[in-house]
């Protein structure tokens, strides 16, 4: 039990004692028990006056509490002044109303009894007291009878008792009961015991209650010993139109007030103890003034205590439910304090509590489920930010939502700064727009679309015009799917790379047969031919002699060149595996310009070795061939160019904290370049711009190079400010990067660090 739960328990125990005296002295001379009175008046009096001044400091000190809650402007303080001055109002006003009458009442009334019309002021006085029960009893008929007609309009009687209670509150009646035909009661509530077996009325009563609607009696004034009372019987009506409804009583048994029947019952024998009270006239208008007062004061201090106590205890749960509700609004969701009791209040904060809780394990099970979420969204954009292909996702108007940054590499194009626009609006993709929503419109509306979520797509995606020299074409399979709510994805792979090592595979495989289909016949040919020219040469004369000298020629010529062409594609096809063994690349290139003297001396050669370059791991001979075939490809490019250049160059690169990355050798040119055709297929087999030429150069050099783990790179050179207009390119540049060493790397010689050659 808690402090201010005991401290009203003891305030309402000094109350009750308090009213209890009061009563007592009010039984005293009701029974007429002069003796009674005489001796204990004096110290009833003070005793009621010393516990009206406690509850008076009591209230006094409540009230001091509350002003001071408000002034500190205290959550709730404002709601409990207003409950407890509701409650005051409900016991200060009618007692007020009731100590003015009476007291009007004894203070001009004691003296006409005494007065020699004293019959005729105790018949006003009778006949006030009875026209103030009448008016009491008018009015409880009067609500009672209300009370019946709501009762069988509403015809709930599954809530019986809940409706009879409700009229007992509005009426403040001691009991309510509800009477079947005979009498019998189908359902009663009150405050007494026996309110729960009400007294069953007569049959004369309920006759009259079926006549007359309703039926009131006055009991207990007439010297009985049942407490004075007011009851009333009315007729419910029957909310039915069927015949053979029965009829139902509703009666109401309704207090009167104390004072109000001790008053009346004075009157009434006042007239027999007017000659017994003529002599104590003073004293009788002391007693009847003071026990007023002091009863007003006990009314008044208990109606405001239990104000105060209803107040609180009304106030308490609503005070918890709203500081709850304050926090919950400003995202506090912890445990909230539960009212203990079990009245409506009380379920409704553990109602409140308990969706709090609720709410809690909503926000908890959202948070970790946002956190799972944001971790599965990482882990997602990690897996396509780390992906080789690129990944673009569209939304279902065809805007770009997503890409990562391989599509970015692929297409290169600056893809995230293009978020929320179609592909056809980004710069070079129009066709490869087109062709897409193409793809996806036939997905969705043909056959397929049922039996394979996805399409697959090769295509070819030519640079934009403003791309920078030497970007080719590439070759891209692009795989397209549809997502939830029509949005699109799309995944592409660079496949330049593949589709032209599948092409070289099939040129080896090409190569092969040719050397074994054409070269076995060209030696036959090449002999008969000869052997013709051999019997036929010494019979024929003149021109023709001459006719079979030049055929023949140009049959052994062209088996000649036929061998040549189909050696190359045999070389192609069962070019060896490399055999890596420590090189030092400065000095093979050296010992390769050996045979271009010629070139090197008339200034179209130059050469330059970076010294110190570390030993590489290469196959001599057919690195050999690689630095053959690049120089002659330069040579030939520049052969129609008067001013026409190549020069070679090996270095070293580096890392920015000085660490090697790799050896390079390249050869770049000052000729026309690569076309644009030509650039992204270099190096497959029979690519060439030669007039007179197989396209294996190259083709062989990029064999070798990845025999040799090693990265060879074509681009075209700018071309220089003074070149005329339509020239794109001013040469073309080839370099090869070894990134594998020796296990001993020692610097070159001397020798194989100077420059070769000199010209411009």
């Amino acid at each position: 039990m808690s402090k201010a739960t005991r401290w009203a328990w003891i305030i309402s125990l000094v109350a009750l004692s308090g009213a209890g005296l009061v009563l007592m002295f009010l039984l005293a001379l009701s029974t007429n028990n002069r003796q009674l009175y005489e001796q204990y008046y004096g110290w009833l009096l003070g005793l009621n006056v010393a516990i009206a001044t406690f509850l008076a400091l009591v209230i006094s000190i409540a009230g001091v509490r509350l002003a001071v809650r408000m002034r500190r402007r205290k959550f709730g303080s404002r709601l409990l002044a207003k409950l407890a001055g509701i409650f005051a109002m409900v016991g200060v006003l009618p007692g007020l109303i009731i100590y003015t009458v009476s007291y009007q009442f004894v203070s001009r009334s004691i003296e006409s009894w005494f007065d020699v019309r004293v019959e005729g002021a105790l018949d006003a006085g009778l006949n006030l007291g009875r026209v103030t029960l009448d008016t009491l009893v008018n009015d409880l008929s009067v609500k009672t009878r209300s009370a019946a007609e709501r009762l069988a309009a509403e015809n709930r009687d599954a809530a019986l008792a809940l409706a009879l209670e409700r009229i007992r509150d509005q009426l403040s009646a001691q009991d309510v009961a509800l009477l079947g035909p005979n009498g019998a009661p189908i359902a009663a509530v009150g405050i007494a015991r026996e309110a729960l077996t009400p007294e069953r009325p007569t049959s004369q009563r309920l006759r009259e209650a079926r006549t007359q609607r309703v039926v009131s009696q006055l009991e207990g004034l007439d010297g009985e010993a049942v407490q004075p009372r007011i009851r009333v019987l009315a007729h419910v009506p029957s909310s039915s139109f069927s015949l053979a409804a029965e009829d139902r009583y509703l009666q109401v048994t309704q207090l009167l007030p104390s004072t109000l029947a001790a008053n009346a019952i004075a009157v009434q024998n006042a007239y027999r103890e007017y000659q017994q009270r003529a002599l104590a006239r003073e004293g009788l208008r002391t007693m009847y003034i003071g026990t007023l007062t002091l009863t007003l004061f006990l009314a008044v201090f208990g109606a405001v205590l239990l104000a105060v106590i209803l107040g609180n205890q009304l106030a308490r749960p609503l005070l918890l439910l709203a500081e709850g509700v304050r926090q919950v609004a400003q995202g506090d969701l912890t445990p909230k304090q539960v009212f203990a009791s079990r009245d409506e209040l009380g379920g409704l904060t553990r109602s409140f509590a308990d969706m709090t809780q609720q709410l809690s394990d909503a926000r908890a099970l959202v948070q970790r489920s946002l956190s799972e979420l944001e971790a599965a969204k990482t882990n997602l954009q990690t897996i396509l930010d780390n992906l080789t292909a690129g990944v673009i996702v569209l939304d279902p108007a065809g805007r770009i939502e997503t890409v990562n940054p391989g599509a970015t590499r692929i297409l290169r194009l600056p893809l995230g700064a293009c978020l929320g626009r179609t592909l056809a609006e980004v710069p070079g993709l129009e066709a490869f727009a087109g062709e897409v929503q193409r793809l996806f419109d036939m997905h969705a509306a043909g056959s397929e679309a049922a039996e394979r979520d996805h399409w697959q797509q090769s295509m070819d995606l030519q640079p934009p015009p403003d791309a920078p020299a030497g970007r080719g074409p590439i070759t891209l399979l692009v795989r397209g799917a549809w997502l939830p709510q029509q949005a699109r994805l799309l995944v592409f792979d660079d496949i330049t790379e593949v589709v032209s090592a599948q092409r070289s595979v099939a040129w080896a495989e090409v190569a092969r047969r040719l050397a074994h289909e054409i070269k076995n016949p060209l030696t036959p040919i090449q002999l008969s031919a000869e052997r013709l020219q051999h019997k036929l040469e010494s019979k024929l004369e003149g021109p023709d002699q001459q006719m079979l000298a030049r055929s023949v020629a140009t049959i052994v010529n062209q088996v000649g060149a036929m061998k040549q062409l189909v050696n190359e594609f045999r070389d192609y096809a069962r070019l060896p595996a490399a055999k890596l063994a420590p090189l030092d690349l400065n000095a093979l290139v050296n010992e390769v310009i050996g045979l271009y003297g010629a070139a090197i001396e008339a200034g179209r050669l130059k050469v330059e070795c970076e010294p110190g370059l570390p030993r590489i791991m290469g196959d001599a001979t057919q690195l050999r061939q690689v630095v053959h075939n690049l120089l002659q490809n330069a040579l030939d490019a520049v052969a129609e160019r008067p001013d026409g250049r190549v020069r070679l160059w090996t270095e070293a690169s580096r890392a920015e904290d000085g660490g090697l990355r790799a050896v390079r050798l390249v050869v770049a040119d000052n000729g026309p370049g690569f076309a644009e055709g030509v650039l992204a297929r270099a190096f497959e087999p029979y690519v060439t711009t030669k007039s007179k030429g197989t396209g294996l150069g190259l083709a062989v050099v990029k064999k070798i190079a990845d025999e040799h783990g090693a990265r060879i790179r074509l681009k075209n050179l700018p071309a220089p400010p003074e070149a005329p207009p339509g020239v794109a390119a001013g040469g073309a540049q080839v370099s090869l990067s070894f990134s594998t060493f020796a296990p001993s790397s020692p610097a070159c010689p001397d020798g194989a660090s100077t420059v070769a050659g000199a010209g411009s």
